[in-house]
């Protein structure tokens, strides 16, 4: 596909208002509806930049995603320079050996990632609001307790209920 920056016709520290700029040169310049009576292999061409143009720009519009995008081009852009110096075209640099793999996530940066995803978040608040209701019911279950049988354990009132049985058995 290549470079959304190039495919906007920007430059990497383009602003927000030249991305919105250079996509809406774009989109009216390339819009389907605009060749609906050229040839097919015009409008095919139109389309498939167009859809570049919008994928370029709801990338480069969104701070993460464009700051997420410029980290994995620009790393991966130095793993190809790096490796093609010394290494024989097999992935392997001297100088540094993990930059192959410097545009792919490592399991902490997923699990970075899960972690603060909007749904998770939102389970763990629910999960945590009914752990909490249990224990506010536990500790109510346990205050009753002790209104009721106060200076008597759980246990000991067993204890007085057999009694109270034995007794009423003997009778």
């Amino acid at each position: 596909m290549g470079d959304h920056y190039s495919v906007l016709g920007l430059t990497r520290n383009a602003s927000k208002e030249e991305i919105k700029e250079a996509f809406r040169k774009l989109a009216v310049k390339l819009h389907p509806d605009k060749h609906s009576h050229s040839s097919k292999a015009v409008r095919d061409t139109a389309t498939l930049r167009f859809k570049q143009a919008s994928e370029a720009y709801q990338v480069l519009i969104d701070d993460r995603k464009r700051a997420d995008y410029n980290f994995r081009t620009s790393s991966a852009s130095y793993s190809r320079t790096s490796s093609s110096s010394s290494g024989y075209g097999y992935g392997y640099s001297r100088n540094n050996r993990n930059y192959a793999s410097a545009s792919t996530p490592s399991s902490f940066d997923s699990l970075l990632r899960y972690v603060t995803t909007r749904a998770f978040l939102l389970n763990v608040s629910v999960a945590g609001a009914l752990l909490g209701g249990v224990g506010v019911v536990n500790m109510g279950w346990d205050a009753l307790w002790k209104i009721r049988n106060s200076g008597k354990s759980f246990e000991e009132a067993m204890e007085s209920v057999e009694k109270a049985k034995a007794h009423k058995e003997k009778l």
